[in-house]
């Protein structure tokens, strides 16, 4: 979902900001706040590894109350109409539906939120299956993805993304890899093993 399907800055940025206003106000957190793009750059983690990384040396009452922060605050942005897809999205998604692709998100985030933006972006009916972490409790991106292909008995398909997280998932499954290169949240390296980099969704219809 994130940087693949959604631009995820779009609705972070005004997040990432009330979230360490409330750590403050409510005493879990002191010092300004960190840079948005360390939290970006830890786009694709599970949750319970991005906050290390964003507040080191934090309690763990502040990283499980970020968790609950960040959720309902990115729900209270997509709700007030913060946050786009990426260019040519939802037409593309449109398109490889209507030539009879099945389509799925598998995403580290939590389910309320992957399903949130699938909803208030107006995607949702275009996936047979909206796969997170958060959701079926998987210890890693590999792992969620085996579930989803074993859950629809799917024995060919791609992997597209823009983390070493979907490389590394794609791979372990037996899938072809599409690297997402136009995405800004992950370094070029991460995309290395992919079979093929995009830098525009639609460049999915030729392939």
């Amino acid at each position: 979902m994130d940087g693949t399907l959604f631009e995820t800055d779009t609705l972070l940025l005004s997040v990432h900001e009330r979230i360490f206003t409330t750590l403050r106000e409510e005493g879990l957190y002191e010092g300004p706040n960190p840079p948005v793009e360390k939290l970006l750059g830890c786009l694709g983690m599970l949750l319970e590894d991005i906050w290390k990384i964003v507040m080191p040396g934090s309690s763990d009452a502040a990283r499980e109350r970020a968790d609950v922060l960040m959720l309902q605050y990115e729900l209270e942005g997509l709700a007030a109409g913060e946050g786009t897809l990426y260019p040519h999205v939802e037409t593309t998604l449109r398109e490889l539906k209507a030539r009879g692709r099945k389509l799925f998100v598998a995403s580290n985030g939590l389910e309320a939120y992957v399903k949130g933006v699938a909803e208030y972006r107006g995607i949702a009916g275009l996936f047979d299956g909206l796969y997170s972490a958060g959701e079926y409790k998987t210890a890693s991106k590999v792992e969620l993805v085996a579930r989803l292909l074993e859950d629809h008995n799917i024995k060919t398909a791609w992997m597209i993304g823009d983390r070493s997280s979907d490389v590394e998932a794609g791979k372990n499954n037996g899938l072809q890899v599409v690297g997402c290169a136009y995405a800004v949240y992950g370094k070029q390296e991460e995309l290395r093993g992919a079979d093929v980099l995009i830098r525009d969704f639609r460049e999915l219809l030729e392939l």
